[in-house]
This record gives structure tokens, sequence and C-alpha cells, in this order.
């Protein structure tokens, strides 16, 4: 079973009723779900992922000291901990003094303050080139259970993705990678027959495309263990994931730098087809520089457009 789905029946059979029968005052000013950190709440849990932190637990969010004070969240967190310590074959983790443990109660503003460096997810624009896509994908994933009051909600709404001007300039800056690290820098190692540094010029490109295609996907581009799992969930360009992993896996002989070097280019006109979908390059031709100027020069904001094209990078 699925982390995210055993945290909501949980929820359903003793978190619910625990919260209806000790703090019907509360319900309609908490929110309860499950998400953060933990492959769990993205869905890419497996079997593997059951060796820790891996439990029938949920997330009780609260609002401030002002609303809810901290004798009422000690009552909350006790509540919570009372709860069974066993459900559907599964064991509830036991909370530590130097913390770790991911669900109980939890005050949404330091939820929020702990991955977007905000309170209230309220950023001014340059703020985004500074938090981690990751931590932005904790802030977002998961699902909630019930939010009557909708702010803990409407948080996660401001922060579910980038505003267009800092997509814009994070993918130029990958775009121009793409074309330094692959289309121009690969060769050239390999006529130096430097596999080493070649090898370093494919895994640069290779990640710059990752970030490419998350982008134009308008999703959030995780932490590198889950990269190529959450590309096969995406709706545009995920066929490549069978390209861009052997591109990694591969040597650098002749033969196989020849065919990883069509394969760049093959990548690289792929990623503009896109980019001419969505109207957001003017420029002709097949080198990823051409467009990635052409990209930043979308911009509509002057002083994000006149940053330096590798500054969302």
């Amino acid at each position: 079973m699925k982390g995210l789905e055993l945290s909501e029946k949980y929820y359903l059979e003793y978190g619910a009723p625990m919260l209806e029968k000790k703090f019907p005052e509360l319900i309609s000013i908490i929110a309860t779900g499950l998400c953060g950190s933990g492959s769990e709440c993205f869905g890419f849990d497996d079997d593997l992922s059951k060796d820790h932190d891996f439990e029938p637990g949920f997330c009780i969010f609260v609002p401030d000291q002002d609303i809810i004070d901290e004798k009422i969240f000690f009552q909350l967190e006790k509540a919570y901990n009372a709860l069974p310590k066993e459900f559907m074959g599964y064991k509830r983790c036991t909370a530590t003094a130097v913390g770790g443990n991911r669900h109980g109660v939890i005050r949404a503003n330091r939820f929020f303050l702990e991955k977007t460096g905000t309170n209230d997810g309220s950023l001014r624009l340059k703020d985004w080139f500074l938090i981690p896509e990751q931590s932005l994908a904790e802030a977002t994933n998961g699902k909630i259970f019930r939010d009557d009051l909708g702010i803990f909600s409407d948080t996660r709404k401001k922060l579910s993705y980038f505003p267009e001007d800092i997509r814009l300039k994070k993918l130029a800056g990958n775009l121009l990678l793409m074309s330094q690290t692959g289309q121009y820098n690969y060769p050239r190692c390999i006529k130096r027959n430097d596999t080493a540094a070649a090898q370093l010029a494919i895994f640069e490109f290779v990640k710059s495309t990752l970030n490419a295609i998350f982008l134009l996907n308008k999703k959030y581009m995780l932490y590198y263990k889950w990269s190529f799992r959450a590309l096969k969930d995406c709706n545009k360009l995920s066929h490549l994931h069978t390209d861009l992993e052997y591109l990694i896996s591969s040597g650098n002989d002749k033969a196989a730098a020849e065919n990883k070097t069509a394969l760049i280019e093959k990548i690289c006109v792929e990623i503009i087809e896109e980019l001419k979908t969505q109207g957001i390059t003017k420029y002709v031709g097949n080198e990823a520089e051409g467009h990635a100027y052409s990209v930043n020069n979308a911009i509509k904001d002057n002083d994000i457009r006149n940053l330096h094209i590798l500054y969302g990078i």
C-alpha cells in the first residue's frame, strides 16, 4: 500500500473521530493531510521505502499561537500520540528528542517558513530564485484531507508554481547550459580524447535538460534521486527518459560518442519544438544557445530580464 493511501485511511479511521470528539471547536480552523518531506508525499514510495519513516500517520496543521496557544497545541499533540500504534500491519514511528518525525501537530506558519522562508507564501518576484525547487515541491505535494478555513490550501496554491517570468529565466539558463555542455563541449572533449571531461559534460547536459523539461511541464524539479522517476509522470517530453538515461550510462568510445553526439542534437530539437509550441522563442535554428536568449527576451519584467542569463540556475 502507498503511504499516502495508508495515511488517509488512518486519518479517517482514527484521526478524524478523535478530532471531532475531543476538539470539535478546532475542526474549522485546522488543516489535516499529508505533505512535506518523504517519498510517500510524492507517491514515489515502494517496498524499499518502508525501511524508514514509513508509518500510518498524518499531519495536523494549526494556526498561530494567538489562535491556538501552546496549551491547546500540547493537548493536540498528546491526543495524536495516543492514537493506535499499529494500523493495517504497519507500526507508528517512535518520536525522538532529536526530531525527524514528519507527522503530528505542526504550526502551519513554521511549515511554510521552513520550506519557503516565508510564513504565508507571500514572495517577492526575486525571492523565487532563492528557494530550492525541492522545498517548493514539498510545500505543495501530497494531499490535504480537510481544510474548512482554506488558508493552508490557499497558501499552497500561491506556491504551486513559479511566476512566468521566473520560469522563463530558469529555462533560458538551462537552455544555455544545454548548448554549452552538450552541443559544444562534449564533442570538443571527445576530439581531445578526454573521456572523463566528456562524461562530465554529458552529466551536466542531462541535468540541464531535465531542468528544462520540468520547466516546460511547469512542474518543480525534484531531488536528484527522484528526478528520473518524476520525469516519467510529465505530460510533455517524458519519452526522453530513455535517451537521457542512455547518455549517462554509456561509454565514450568512438562509436558511442558518435551516437551520443547525434542523440544530443535530437534531444535539443525536441526541446526546441516544445519551446515553439509554447510560443516562448522566436529564434530560428537548432542551437539551444540562440533559443536561450530568445526565451530570456520574452521575460516581461525588465529587472528579471536584465539579470545575467544564468542568474536563475
